[in-house]
């Protein structure tokens, strides 16, 4: 009897865990860019990137080309933030730019913006 009430208990305790340590699909939301807007025009050099905070994201990659990330002169940046912000100090030129959500198991497709940055 007790080793039947034991196996129970650890019965349920598995099942409880698995429920702990399921991971939310993020794979098809979107991160919403708050600025800079796409195709925004810069005078200054030090660029406040920011987007809004997607539920059950647990990091943000985010990236800066310069000239585009097709045929990129650049990768000026490839970082990974927890923060819905980040800060970058850029040369004149043109850029793209683009940020992706990320949790354990997911993460979304990438949302892109163009900038020029005219000193």
């Amino acid at each position: 009897m007790i080793k039947r009430v034991i196996i129970l208990v650890v019965l349920i305790s598995l099942y409880n865990c698995e429920e702990l340590i399921e991971v939310e699909d993020i794979s098809n939301e979107v991160v919403t860019i708050l600025a800079p807007s796409d195709n925004s025009t810069i005078d200054t050099n030090t660029i406040n990137f920011s987007w809004q905070a997607l539920e059950f994201a647990e990091t943000y990659q985010l990236q800066i080309a310069r000239s585009g990330f097709e045929t990129p002169e650049e990768i000026v940046e490839d970082t990974l933030v927890s923060v819905t912000s980040y800060t970058k100090v850029l040369l004149e030129g043109n850029y793209q730019w683009r940020i992706k959500a990320i949790n354990f198991g997911y993460e979304t497709p990438y949302t892109t913006q163009n900038l020029t940055i005219e000193d």
